[in-house]
């Protein structure tokens, strides 16, 4: 029976050190956040597959930066960053419906360009290695 919490001499779990609350809200702000823009989230703008790829909570906990991700073109990046900054405030909102913290921060909607980045890295190698396979054939 592994467990991840430690029990200390009062009987109830501590959390190891490692672990960061700071993180731990992250993470939970990005699975409430997933949740809402899937299924309260009405914004036409917000339309589409937009995934919520990580959140960076400040040391304060007064802002978070919130990255996500959205298929489709620059026009279609662009629109839905402004319709998730508009309804910044109403996903606040019902963060702090959902989560037990005395203050929920500001959020401010990034899009997340590493995805993209892989897959065009990947294809790049991808062609490279194919490439160099039929050079040696070829001749």
């Amino acid at each position: 029976m592994a467990k991840s919490w430690i029990l200390s001499s009062r009987s109830w779990p501590v959390m190891p050190k490692d672990y960061p609350r700071t993180r731990r809200i992250a993470e939970q702000i990005q699975r409430e956040l997933a949740e809402l823009v899937r299924t309260e989230l009405k914004d036409p703008r917000v339309s589409g597959f937009v995934t919520i790829t990580d959140v960076e909570v400040s040391a304060d906990q007064s802002h978070a930066k919130v990255f996500f991700t959205v298929l489709g073109d620059a026009p279609k990046i662009e629109e839905t960053t402004q319709g998730l900054k508009r309804a910044a405030g109403f996903l606040r909102s019902q963060l702090a419906q959902r989560m037990q913290l005395r203050t929920i921060p500001q959020l401010d909607f990034k899009y997340d360009a590493s995805v993209e980045r892989g897959m065009k890295l990947s294809r790049l190698i991808d062609e490279a290695v194919g490439g160099a396979a039929v050079k040696p054939s070829g001749e």
